[in-house]
């Protein structure tokens, strides 16, 4: 095994404790949470006695220990439980309404990217420009606008007034099928298919709410950009570089910018793992049948396990995400490579 293999392995190794802790903690909050699962199961109608039942059959009569001992066997058999709200596999409602989670932050973090890297390195390049004041006052505005009240203008401006933007009701239009699941990404289950009709009407319904969350999201990355790169042209390298008589562009993207990937990067990977846990407003103004939604719905009718489901589901891809990023910074910078040896 190479460097970099015993590198990602001991990373993994040092995610075993944080993934149990968060099953822990988890597992302590949901049963500290108001209400009563058995009365949300049984029923506006039900009995003192058939209250009593569903908790027997929930496990729920069990003391505390008991029930997080059943608990981790069942996570043990990959089994998240039974979600009280829609009378599914926890894993059966995580499976379906992940893709479309990911699908919106990902497409947004694209537009982001396209938008704040560029932007940023120009507000460096030229500090106390036109670039550089456009650039703080889109970090301004992306930092102060909440994202509902942006979604709603948006909804406002471009369904309603301008008539160019579809209903803002969930991941396709009413008129269409669902393409057939492959990954659950609508945009590629529809190319693989070869439906671009379908393909067209999902980047229609996705466009306004990815707009939305690339306009919050634009900030801290493009903040980040400006920052590492300002640091960067500042350095000793920098100065020795142009003394050598190295071209502007291989100055600024072959040194400065490649050194100013890393804290972007870092970045652009909290980011992600903010918004794909925070996204349910967007998600509700949109319709958008997320993760975030689903969260918020079994949080209101104390469903224990679809809880549970969707912390353990948010810790899992938050330490994946951390390992990519770690595999990353030995991409962009060999050093990290070579201190892993």
């Amino acid at each position: 095994m190479g460097a970099r293999g015993r590198a990602t392995l001991v990373r993994v190794l040092q995610a075993i404790p944080v993934i149990f802790g968060v099953i822990v903690i988890s597992f302590i909050l949901t049963r500290a949470l108001p209400g009563d699962p058995a009365v949300q199961f049984a029923g506006a109608m039900a009995t003192d006695e058939s209250i009593q039942q569903v908790r027997e059959t929930l496990g729920l009569d069990k003391p505390l220990p008991q029930q997080f001992v059943l608990y981790l066997s069942q996570l043990a058999q990959g089994d998240l439980g039974q979600s009280l709200s829609t009378g599914r596999p926890v894993l059966t409602d995580l499976a379906s309404r992940l893709p479309a989670s990911l699908e919106l932050t990902l497409v947004a973090l694209l537009l982001s990217c396209l938008v704040s890297v560029p932007l940023g390195v120009l507000a460096a390049t030229r500090p106390g420009s036109w670039v550089d004041q456009l650039c703080r006052l889109l970090v301004t505005a992306g930092v102060s606008l909440p994202t509902f009240f942006t979604g709603v203008v948006l909804i406002y401006i471009f369904y309603y007034l301008l008539g160019i933007a579809p209903s803002p009701l969930g991941r396709l239009d009413f008129v269409y099928l669902d393409p057939p699941r492959v990954t659950g990404f609508f945009l590629i289950d529809s190319a693989l298919a070869g439906d671009g009709e379908t393909w067209f009407a999902a980047l229609r319904q996705l466009i306004l709410p990815a707009c939305t969350l690339a306009l919050f999201t634009l900030a801290p990355i493009a903040r980040m950009t400006r920052a590492a790169m300002l640091s960067a042209l500042s350095a000793d390298y920098i100065r020795t570089a142009r003394a050598a008589g190295l071209t502007r562009g291989k100055i600024l993207y072959g040194y400065a910018f490649r050194n100013a990937l890393l804290p972007v990067v870092t970045t652009l990977g909290m980011v992600f793992s903010f918004v794909l846990g925070a996204n349910v407003l967007v998600e509700k103004v949109f319709a958008w049948p997320g993760i975030g939604s689903y969260a918020v719905e079994a949080l209101v009718a104390s469903d224990y396990a679809a809880v549970q489901g969707f912390v353990l589901s948010m810790a899992l891809l938050f330490v994946l995400l951390n390992l990519v990023i770690d595999l990353a910074y030995s991409v962009i910078d060999p050093r990290f490579g070579t201190a892993a040896k």
